[in-house]
């Protein structure tokens, strides 16, 4: 099944990168395997390479990718100053420790800094990195708008909240990159504090004229709006919803938990059937209409399908070698990736294949494709002037 290019009728629910996204993040919570949790790291890259379009929020995986590495270094910084509480015997440096009074016993600041300690703390830091680059990897493929529309009507207000804290990151990305690029060209320096200041205002300008454009949408199309319905209704609504959420909240935990797998995937459907009864009701006070609605089809199962396999192989891997998910610190190991687990990781390459091509895609393929060829007649043009017998 060759992937058709992607227009307004062919384009992937935003929904299903959200449901693969979180799919692959439920995997990473998992293992604390570095090789595994890179792995899940360059399945989220290549996918994201081969398919997110141009706009705005498609750039901001770069810099989850760069939250995440401050994230790492962060957890290995704390570790090393204010000790781990992994025990180790491969002693790295011993730092002056500073007495503490008797309130904040258990806290320390200094003292011995161990090897282990440092590995568990890379490894805890990693898989914290990979969860932020999963969550990344969704803003920079599903567009928030098309998103907004896929969502129930009693969450549509809360959705649009949702939506404008969402894009403020990566329009705001855009908004730098804009304007360092304009002080480039201007011969002026875009690094640096001074710099940063004067970046500082316009962007600034930029996020206000936004907001005032955003209320302005916001009102000519009624937003706020909603229908009469009765007391007893919205109290049904309320308990469903507020009953169902803490059901999903706990099942979650359960399935996530290394002791939840009893109760935690019977809670969680029922959470989330009480849930959805409730945004059904809830949808009766929405009187907005859908215009063009969102299509789930047979790719957008396939992506959505993808990320929840491999969250479900990876839970199933816990469950029989939970060793090889979690290399010990103590003693130090050299991590070791198992081979069925890294399997079930590469399943989430489905959405690179079968999911439609950005805006675009064909065409700098082709002029790609062009590029090489020509460059590989230039080459033989070379090759066949300089293996040119000469006439006598």
């Amino acid at each position: 099944m060759s992937a058709p290019q992607a227009t307004r009728t062919t384009a992937l629910h935003a929904g299903a990168w959200w449901l693969w996204a979180l799919g692959l993040a439920t995997a990473a919570s998992r293992t604390t395997d570095p090789l595994l949790l890179g792995l899940l790291v360059g399945v989220a890259g290549y996918v994201v390479a081969a398919r997110r379009t141009d706009a705005p929020w498609a750039r901001s995986y770069g810099a989850f990718v760069k939250l995440g590495l401050v994230v790492i270094a962060i957890r290995l910084l704390f570790a090393f100053f204010l000790g781990s509480p992994i025990p180790g015997t491969h002693t790295l440096v011993t730092l002056p420790e500073v007495p503490l009074p008797d309130w904040a016993k258990g806290v320390r600041i200094g003292g011995r800094v161990t090897a282990e300690g440092m590995v568990f703390a890379l490894y805890d830091g990693l898989k914290l990195a990979t969860l932020l680059i999963c969550v990344g990897a969704a803003n920079a493929l599903a567009n928030p708008a098309r998103l907004l529309k896929s969502l129930p009507g009693a969450l549509y207000e809360a959705g649009v909240a949702v939506v404008v804290a969402m894009t403020f990151a990566p329009n705001l990305v855009a908004d730098v990159q804009r304007l360092r690029a304009a002080r480039r060209l201007r011969g002026r320096p875009d690094r640096g504090f001074k710099a940063l200041l004067q970046v500082g205002l316009p962007v600034l300008e930029g996020a206000l004229e936004r907001s005032v454009a955003l209320a302005a949408a916001m009102d000519a199309r009624g937003y706020g709006r909603s229908a009469q319905v009765p007391p007893a209704v919205r109290h049904t609504t309320s308990v469903l919803t507020l009953g169902g959420l803490l059901g999903v909240c706990a099942g979650t935990y359960g399935l996530l938990g290394d002791t939840g797998g009893g109760y935690g995937l019977p809670l969680l459907l029922a959470g989330l059937a009480a849930a959805l009864a409730g945004l059904w009701l809830g949808g009766r006070r929405s009187v907005r209409s859908r215009y063009r609605p969102e299509r789930w089809g047979a790719r957008a199962w396939l992506v959505a399908g993808s990320g929840i396999a491999v969250a479900a192989l990876m839970i199933w891997a816990n469950d029989y070698a939970p060793t090889a998910l979690h290399p010990p610190a103590v003693p130090l190991t050299t991590p070791v990736l198992p081979l069925w687990p890294a399997v079930s990781v590469l399943v989430g390459l489905l959405p690179a294949f079968v999911a439609p091509l950005p805006p675009g895609a064909d065409r700098v393929a082709s002029r790609a494709s062009r590029g090489a060829s020509s460059r590989g007649r230039r080459r033989a043009t070379d090759v066949d002037v300089l293996t040119k017998e000469p006439t006598p």
